[in-house]
């Protein structure tokens, strides 16, 4: 099936191509559109019904009217010389607040911006009076705004409302603050503006300078990048296409991430097809390019499959988490990643074939054999001392590996930002508790009947004693009279550990114990939604593990048909995820001094660095197999293998590498970008380059156990497209 879909591609190049440039295009400007109406705002909405914290924010929409989109705005007003509020003042700031609410901020655009592909996010905040400081120094308001505090959209409103309050506040002789997820989110976005802009620019730029160092031609360097685009357009336009049809809400975080690693996959997939069919045409310079590119594809076509359901199986796992941003990522991932596998299998051949030997114009590589060089060289070196290099590299990934001593979860969003919310937050702490722009909400509701607001006075005392709880706000009735509402504010950040262990702890402890009979309660907020997601995930590490491990297994025992040799690979893999999450301990627990790693590091490096690390490992292990299938002796083969394949490895694995390393410019995410980063880079040049290598120049044709892997005649070599006097010289054979 693979070699009818390569061969039909690379026979109808130029259809394939507009269609895919069709496709590409008109999906990639419709997706901002599409993708925004299948993404969810909160992540307390991501957890089960099942939890805590889950019951009581259904509780605040169904009974208090909350919307469970908006987001709110702590917004400070002080006078400009710093002196305290007067009534005089106060009376100004409530006349300022009320022109405000009827005023509604327009969402900034793009000039030309054709404004059916971008939602528009306008609206008119809601504003209300919240508190003044018991020293008078400020009052604060909360502004709500609807939408998720990640969409650039929101963030667009967010500004635009800011500019306009901090004038108006100006004119009367006030100066203004803001704070709250919305605004922190705003600020990091501007502080990182450039080096994200950079960072993007610099990846883009090592793709394109790796191409041309190592094919010397200007279509290599700047096709890959072309083909990707299109097929990234097409992906952004399925994943939000699968997940309407199957009701999966989208975390904002996704689309980005989807972007990066396709990005690299596609850039690596495109890379092994390039670098074989170059060898190719060099084997076989009386072929006409269109017959080679089929038969390069359909070769490569193979382990790429492969490769990609790899991804795919370890992804979709992710479909049985409990916890809701898991449960569409993985899915939607997968999604993305089948339809790269689909244009690798008709757009790349179809470039191939379209280009024939143009691909590496002006370069003149095509009319000589290579001299032996560094790969050649090392490959020799892999194959004559696979036990020392063995050594070496298990003892590299099992210093790192013992890293993993004493790791910590950090379950934190906030703490260590230096951005204009954080000095508001900061301002607000010294004369309220940390938790006043955040409160955590204790709600009540009674079996079948009304909520006695006088037999709560026990609950509210009983959680004003519990140490971290600064202030207990007075009960609310819900308007039906069915629910209450009790606000702690806490003296810790609602978004830091201190903060989550405090509510699922001392406070839900007390809840428990001082509910009265015939109501239930439930404690929600940002700390116990945060403390709830902790307890998922934990779950969801034990189940999806072995399960994406069990996956990936089976589909490396298809492949290689051999019981032995998915050992190995699963075992190499897994050191490189042991390594790499040490090194990510090591640097940001004690070097740095975190409270942790991030708590989704774990799966997500699981997932990424076991699956896409994969990918290496059975490009060398088919070109392993591929070349001891030839006459010769094993270790022979190994240094081929090694020698044909060094390049390609090397340069898809820099690029991924690089791809990852964008996302350190995401606030949030630079120990998910130093840890994806460094795994790929483990994964390439360690595990596929070396171990595996090692490993087989050691176990020798045993390595495809129970199968025999006999060589076969001399002129079978030939469809590799390798000359047999390329072979290493006999003294490798052990």
């Amino acid at each position: 099936m693979i070699r009818a879909l390569t061969r039909f591609s690379t026979r109808n190049a130029w259809k394939v191509i507009a269609l895919w440039a069709v496709l590409g295009v008109g999906l990639a400007m419709l997706s901002p559109m599409l993708i925004s109406r299948v993404t969810q705002s909160q992540s307390g909405d991501f957890l089960p019904a099942s939890y805590d914290s889950a019951a009581a924010l259904r509780i605040a929409e169904e009974n208090f009217g909350i919307d469970p989109d908006a987001t709110t705005v702590t917004v400070l007003v002080a006078r400009t010389d710093g002196k305290a509020l007067t009534p005089a003042d106060e009376k100004r700031i409530g006349a300022e607040t009320a022109k405000l609410a009827q005023r509604r901020v327009e969402m900034p655009r793009e000039k030309d911006q054709p404004a059916f592909l971008v939602p528009d996010r306008s609206q008119t905040p809601k504003l209300a009076p919240a508190m003044v400081a018991p020293d008078r120094s400020f009052e604060l308001l909360t502004a709500e705004l609807t939408g998720n505090a990640a969409d650039d959209g929101v963030q667009k409103v967010f500004r635009a409302f800011r500019d306009a309050t901090r004038a108006q506040f100006a004119e009367a002789g006030m100066r203004t603050g803001f704070t709250g997820g919305l605004a922190e989110a705003a600020d990091s976005a501007d502080e990182n503006r450039t080096a994200t802009t950079v960072g993007g620019a610099l990846v883009m730029g090592l793709i394109v300078l790796l191409n041309v160092l190592v094919f010397r031609s200007v279509l290599a360097a700047v096709l890959p990048l072309l083909a990707v685009a299109m097929i990234s357009g097409a992906a952004a336009g399925a994943v939000a296409g699968a997940a309407s049809l199957t009701g999966l809400k989208l975390d904002a975080s996704t689309p980005g991430l989807i972007s990066v690693v396709l990005l690299g996959i596609g850039i690596d997939y495109l890379l092994f097809l390039l670098f074989r069919f170059r060898e190719h045409l060099r084997a076989r310079p009386e072929q006409p390019a269109r017959e080679a590119a089929a038969e390069v594809a359909g070769r490569v076509g193979t382990a790429i499959t492969s490769a990609a359901l790899t991804i795919v199986a370890a992804f979709a796992t992710l479909g049985v988490a409990s916890f809701g941003q898991f449960r569409s990522l993985g899915p939607a991932i997968a999604v993305a990643v089948l339809v790269m596998l689909l244009g690798s299998l008709t757009l790349m051949p179809a470039l191939l074939a379209a280009c024939g030997r143009r691909m590496f114009w002006p370069s003149k590589s095509l009319r000589r054999q290579p001299r032996e060089g560094a790969a050649a060289r090392f490959g020799a070196l892999v194959a004559r001392r696979p036990a020392a290099m063995l050594f070496a590299s298990v003892a590299l990934l099992g210093a790192l590996a013992a890293g993993t001593v004493g790791i910590r979860m950090d379950y934190g969003q906030g703490g260590g930002s230096k951005t204009a919310a954080a000095a508001t937050a900061t301002e607000i702490s010294r004369a309220l508790p940390a938790g006043v722009s955040d409160p955590t909400g204790v709600y009540v509701t009674a079996a079948g009947g009304s909520v006695d607001p006088g037999k709560l006075d026990g609950l509210s005392r009983a959680l004003g004693k519990v140490e971290g709880v600064g202030q207990v706000g007075g009960t609310v009735l819900s308007p039906d009279g069915r629910a209450a509402r009790i606000d702690l504010y806490l003296t810790a950040d609602p978004q830091s550990a201190k903060a989550r262990e405090l509510v699922s702890g001392p406070v839900r402890a007390a809840v428990a114990a001082n509910t009265p009979a015939g109501t239930s309660a439930h404690v929600g907020g940002t700390a116990a939604i945060f403390a709830d997601i902790s307890v998922a995930v934990d779950h969801d590490l034990a189940v999806v593990f072995p399960v994406a491990a069990a996956l990936i297994a089976l589909i490396l025992l298809l492949l290689l048909r051999s019981l032995l040799a998915p050992l190995v690979l699963m075992l190499a893999v897994g050191l490189g995820f042991a390594a790499t999450l040490g090194a990510s301990t090591l640097l940001f627990q004690h070097v740095l001094d975190k409270p942790g790693v991030s708590f989704t590091l774990p799966l997500v490096l699981f997932l990424f660095v076991v699956a896409l690390g994969t990918d290496y490992n059975i490009l060398i292990t088919d070109r392993i197999r591929e070349e001891m299938e030839r006459p010769g002796p094993v270790r022979g083969a190994v240094a081929r293998a090694v020698r044909h394949t060094t390049p390609a490895i090397a340069t898809a694995g820099l690029v991924l590498a690089g791809s990852f390393a964008t996302l350190a410019t995401t606030p949030g995410s630079e120990q998910v970008a130093f840890a994806m980063t460094l795994g790929i880079l483990l994964s390439a040049l360690v595990l596929s380059l070396v171990l595996v290598p090692a490993l087989a120049a050691l176990l020798g044709r045993g390595l495809w156990w129970p199968l025999r892997t006999a060589p076969r005649h001399a002129s079978a070599g030939a469809e590799a497209g390798t000359p047999d006097r390329e072979s290493v010289p006999e003294r490798l054979n052990a």
